[in-house]
């Protein structure tokens, strides 16, 4: 099924038959993605004295399931700047708009001491003068155990603090990411690149320019088969309020 999307003042036929899907799924397993030193989500019935809601238990109609989980943690999530500030934001306020015109980019962290490290220059490289609404950065080596891997204390590569404020200056609204954070795990609560992409100066007093409207997006998974290049995203977040949602971003191919 074909469709003609008209965006900032551009026509692209889209054929929504074929969405690439760059999220993790969410599961109990131990198969799920984990950060930030957490156990994995737990998925199960609701249970009143003998009553089990799982109709494979004999005494429920329906599969009644509590789900417990941390959106930073356990998987695809997109947040807002309501991350890191003490006023409250909330991405289903933040978010209004849900198709972006985005660049993929594959993107080998450089070595710098202990750390591997998304530099300004390799972002600048990588882009080539282009400025899309959305910027989503594989990292190499892309392997498929990022979908399942645990990432508490390992040290994850992460977006240097330059990188972050040129994307927010050329205009990029918002960044996807298949890392667990843009920022070093442990960076002594700094965040520098949150608060470079949002530019948030204070965490709390909020300047008036900082991006309210614009979102980051952690643990992706973009398959090796997906080329580098322009796509059309479609942002997808559950109506939670709260500073992140998980989320199911699509991405369309554009001509």
């Amino acid at each position: 099924m074909k469709a003609i999307i008209h965006h900032k003042n551009q026509d692209f036929e889209v054929n929504l038959a074929q969405p690439i899907d760059i999220s993790i799924p969410l599961t109990n397993t131990d198969q799920n993605p984990i950060a930030w030193y957490i156990e994995k989500p737990v998925i199960e019935p609701v249970r009143f004295g003998d009553w089990i809601g799982k109709v494979s238990e004999g005494k429920s109609s329906t599969n009644f399931n509590n789900i417990f989980f941390n959106p930073h943690g356990h998987g695809t999530h997109t947040e807002c700047l309501g991350h890191i500030t003490r006023d409250f934001y909330s991405i289903n306020e933040s978010l209004q708009q849900f198709f972006f015109i985005a660049e993929l980019v594959s993107i080998q962290p450089e070595q710098q001491g202990e750390d591997r490290v998304i530099t300004k220059t390799q972002i600048v490289t990588a882009l080539a003068d282009k400025k899309p609404e959305a910027i989503v950065i594989r990292t190499l080596p892309n392997a498929a155990e990022k979908k399942s891997r645990n990432y508490s204390n390992t040290n994850p590569p992460y977006l240097d603090e330059a990188a972050a404020t040129f994307i927010r200056e050329i205009g990029i609204e918002h960044l996807l990411i298949d890392l667990p954070s843009v920022d070093k795990e442990h960076d002594e609560g700094k965040l520098l690149a949150h608060k470079a992409f949002w530019n948030v100066t204070d965490v709390t007093t909020l300047n008036a320019d900082a991006r309210t409207n614009a979102t980051i997006t952690e643990m992706i998974f973009v398959k090796d088969t997906i080329p580098d290049g322009s796509y059309l995203l479609n942002m997808q977040i559950a109506s939670f309020e709260n500073d992140a949602s998980p989320s199911k971003p699509i991405l369309y191919t554009i001509p």
